[in-house]
């Protein structure tokens, strides 16, 4: 959303508004400003982050089936049956990480999106109090000008028509202005009490999917490793003593 700066009516030979007034407000639809791109980023973030768990479970079950696919399962019996594990762990996974995604859905994309809608309409409100203000320069410069001619008949009643028009100016943009005022900071401030819930809703889907996903895990592990009688150091001792051996092979050393 393009936000238009305020313009500083400085053509004006009495200004209707002071600066430090127009300064005021437009520290506050800067803090909206920020507030409206932080808003969109964090839309596309939940989505993202939708996103990037379906990657993973597509990734998961990718490597399950060329595992399954390989040579070493067709040839070692206990690691076929480790893998198909390991697969079916993976249904309860893919469950648990829908559960999530799913409230990531309802407590940060849709309100995101929701809260970003209203942005236009406060945009639209600043563009017509900025409307507003013009007006009632324009109007108010050119009753300026006519106080100073002349008090002709003529002049009189041109006097007076624009009289009526700055007075009806003045109503207008001071209704405009004032529930700008009023209006801003309150919608600033109540960025917090909407989106704290969405945010400690987000907290526990988090959780509630890290202590499932952990006993998933662990119950494969259980089994993966209830034939083995190493130890944790043991297990990665082995494994580097199997990939030193390796590399001593004459088809690894390099020349």
């Amino acid at each position: 959303m393009s936000w238009i700066p305020f313009n500083r009516h400085g053509g004006a030979k009495q200004r209707v508004v002071s600066r430090q007034s127009e300064r005021e407000l437009e520290r506050e639809v800067k803090k909206l400003e920020e507030l409206d791109e932080v808003s969109r980023k964090l839309y596309k973030d939940g989505k993202r982050y939708v996103e990037a768990n379906n990657g993973l479970s597509k990734a998961e079950h990718k490597i399950v089936q060329d595992l399954k696919s390989s040579g070493i399962c067709e040839t070692d019996r206990q690691f076929y049956l480790n893998v198909e594990s390991w697969e079916k762990s993976l249904d309860e996974l893919d469950k648990n990480r829908q559960e999530m995604n799913t409230n990531i859905q309802k407590t940060v994309v849709e309100p995101m999106k929701k809260y970003s809608s209203v942005f236009p309409s406060v945009q639209s409100a600043i563009k017509k109090r900025e409307q507003s203000l013009q007006d009632y320069n324009k109007t108010q410069a050119k009753y300026n000008k006519y106080q100073d001619r002349d008090r002709t008949g003529q002049n009189i009643v041109k006097l007076d028509t624009n009289k009526k028009a700055l007075d009806s100016a003045k109503e207008e943009f001071e209704n405009q202005n004032l529930a700008l005022r009023q209006d801003l900071p309150q919608f600033i401030d109540g960025r917090i009490d909407y989106f704290k819930p969405s945010f400690d809703a987000l907290i526990r889907s988090q959780l509630t999917y890290s202590t499932e996903a952990f006993k998933t895990y662990a119950e494969v592990s259980s089994d993966l490793f209830q034939h083995s009688k190493l130890s944790e150091q043991e297990r990665k001792a082995r494994i580097n003593q199997t990939l030193n051996e390796m590399r001593a092979l004459s088809i690894t050393v390099d020349d």
